[in-house]
């Protein structure tokens, strides 16, 4: 009996290692190949084509990048619900919504009409409000996005359990790797992001900023620290008011800094609450820049004080 009882023991043991390895290493996978596809991407930014010509370079980089992560889950058995909801509602998404961000850019700029500003204005609001009829259509699952709910994520996020015909403008055919929402969630950050796109492009028109966009593509900052460090960045420079006199929402702020660093912060307000629930070192990253300036600081004093005054007489 007691053999018996520390066979079961050492299976139930196993069972959890093996469970957790395994969801450890889809995260992980997953974690890292998004990386890498970032990082490829970054490069195309620098690599002196024009700028039709990288969006068309990077629409086919995610195309590439997607298929592997099929492949990847066509032979992979989720452990739980739990893990299932994270890859549909998470990990995909962060391919898909970059792959149809691309795709609305290339489109932005070939069909751009030539012309003065106000054509391109036009042009440009018509965009603007074709999204706008995007996100009303899809106001209730916006609003459940945007506040971070959860209650209907088994429903949205898990395969199987919808009527295809219902969801068909925004379902991929094969049902063993799509769910009701995934693809309909990846389309509201792209269009997020394309919105974001064409108020900056806007701006540009409205200012008649003559800088053309190849210039802020030559040479990148491309961020590549935490993403939870940008967001605890942003977050202070806008409670401090640094912009628009105060005058500022986080949403913009964030867009921006996505758009000028080329990073991807994806549920920003999911980190920023990460940030508040911290029970040391709240404000880690904080921290850490004022030690580096001091630092700098300290040693260019070093630098400039001159050979005699750093001489010591005895």
């Amino acid at each position: 009996m007691l053999e018996i009882l520390i066979n079961a023991y050492k299976n139930i043991i196993f069972n959890t290692i093996l469970t957790y390895n395994l969801t450890y290493t889809m995260r992980t996978f997953a974690e890292r190949f998004y990386s890498a596809l970032e990082n490829q991407l970054n490069e195309v930014s620098i690599n002196g084509e024009s700028l039709a010509d990288q969006y068309k370079t990077s629409i086919m980089l995610c195309k590439k990048a997607m298929a592997k992560l099929k492949n990847y889950i066509s032979s992979y058995s989720f452990e739980n619900i739990e893990e299932e909801i994270h890859f549909f509602k998470v990990v995909k998404p962060q391919f898909y919504n970059k792959y149809i961000f691309y795709i609305n850019v290339y489109n932005f700029i070939m069909q751009k009409p030539t012309g003065g500003d106000d054509i391109v204005k036009e042009y440009i609001t018509y965009e603007l409000t074709d999204l706008k009829r995007f996100f009303d259509h899809n106001h209730s699952f916006y609003q459940y996005y945007r506040s971070g709910s959860s209650q209907m994520d088994e429903i949205y996020f898990t395969r199987g359990g919808f009527d295809v015909h219902v969801e068909l403008e925004d379902f991929e055919e094969d049902e063993l790797y799509s769910t009701s929402h995934d693809y309909k969630l990846s389309k509201v950050i792209a269009n997020e992001k394309y919105q974001d796109f064409l108020n900056l492009e806007l701006q540009k028109t409205l200012l008649h900023d003559e800088v053309p966009p190849e210039m802020g593509l030559e040479l990148p900052l491309t961020w590549t620290f935490n993403k939870t460090d940008l967001v605890e960045l942003i977050y202070a420079l806008v409670a401090l008011g640094v912009f628009n006199n105060g005058n500022s929402e986080i949403k913009s702020v964030v867009s921006f800094f996505q758009t000028v660093f080329h990073v991807d912060l994806g549920s920003y307000y999911h980190k920023y609450t990460d940030i508040t629930r911290r029970k040391k070192e709240r404000t880690a990253f904080l921290d850490k820049l004022k030690l580096a300036l001091l630092k700098r600081i300290d040693e260019k004093l070093d630098d400039v004080t001159s050979p005699q005054q750093r001489m010591k007489f005895d």
